[in-house]
């Protein structure tokens, strides 16, 4: 099945929110005094299936209403019943494309950079930079993805994505606490 625009959307959007919320997570753990690699990926997992159940479970929700209202004006206006019909079964799939792909952006965007304090012989400190370095330069693979789909400069695009992951790092050294 090709992937539709709404399926993009909600897999960049989903993996921009888990690219930041580990960014949170590895930052606040590390300034919190967290010294356990396998702790951090831990919460950060756990993180990763809350993201990822939300996503799933609103998009399923959010496209069956909307996809039952598309059928409805369809049927009003066509004056006809559409249960079971290509049309109706086409929409019920890209509703499952949507659901899955909106799960699975923050899956990839919390566990591909914790998965850094997996490594073997990395101190936190090291685990915490690899991650948040991964975490941003996905963000900025997302730009310029996006950039892709909607000729923009690849390195704008990308700059502008990267620059939430920056901000969000820096923003949780300078908070007090």
């Amino acid at each position: 099945m090709k992937l539709d625009p709404i399926s993009r959307r909600y897999f960049i959007s989903n993996g921009f929110d888990g690219a930041l919320t580990l960014t949170g997570i590895a930052v606040g753990s590390y300034l919190s005094g967290v010294t356990s690699n396998p702790t951090v990926f831990k919460v950060a997992v756990g993180a990763a299936v809350g993201l990822a159940t939300s996503g799933v479970w609103s998009v399923w929700e959010i496209e069956r209403a909307e996809k039952l209202s598309e059928i409805d004006e369809l049927e009003a206006k066509m004056m006809t019943d559409l249960e079971g019909t290509e049309l109706e079964d086409r929409k019920m799939e890209n509703r499952k494309m949507n659901s899955f792909m909106s799960g699975l952006g923050p899956v990839l965007g919390v566990v591909l950079p914790a998965s850094f304090y997996l490594v073997p012989g990395l101190n936190t400190l090291q685990a915490t930079i690899g991650a948040v370095f991964t975490a941003i330069s996905m963000l900025f693979l997302f730009g310029v993805y996006m950039s892709r789909i909607s000729d923009q400069l690849w390195w704008k695009a990308g700059l502008r994505m990267g620059l939430a992951g920056i901000a969000a790092a820096v923003i949780n050294v300078v908070l007090p606490g």
